[in-house]
């Protein structure tokens, strides 16, 4: 019969023991909303925001795309901007529409974005970003 057991090996390092129900949890879709929200917050790094919550980023970017897609619902207050960007055929010179009086016309990379008069301006910034990644 052995007494003892002696374990010459180095030591492993840092181990994590879960106890209790496994790891699966419901999430509400308000939380969820909440969650994706502060993942569009600018300068919010999606990997931290994760691992604040204890999920994993392939998880977070699931409901970000579900987001996207319209699956899921945040928060008025906090909800990104999601423009949906149509490129139509470039135009010639001759056959350009004037612009209307008080609006602006803006080009970026062959893009064309009209402004009328009175636009958001919080919003014409996220359409002129959200074109400029496109291209």
């Amino acid at each position: 019969m052995v007494d003892h057991i002696v374990d010459a090996s180095p030591p492993r390092g840092r181990i994590e023991i879960r106890s209790g129900v496994g790891r699966r949890r419901h999430w509400s879709e308000q939380i969820k909303g909440r969650i994706v929200s502060e993942s569009y917050a600018p300068g919010a790094i999606v990997s931290e925001v994760a691992r604040r919550h204890d999920i994993s980023p392939q998880h977070l970017f699931g409901w970000r795309k579900a987001a996207r897609d319209g699956r899921l619902e945040m928060a008025a207050e906090e909800a990104a901007l999601f423009v949906q960007i149509v490129m139509a055929p470039q135009r010639t010179a001759t056959a350009a529409r004037p612009s209307a009086p008080g609006s602006i016309t803006i080009e970026i990379a062959g893009v064309v974005v009209r402004a009328e008069c009175g636009a958001d301006v919080g919003w014409l910034t996220d359409v002129l970003r959200a074109v400029k990644a496109a291209t």
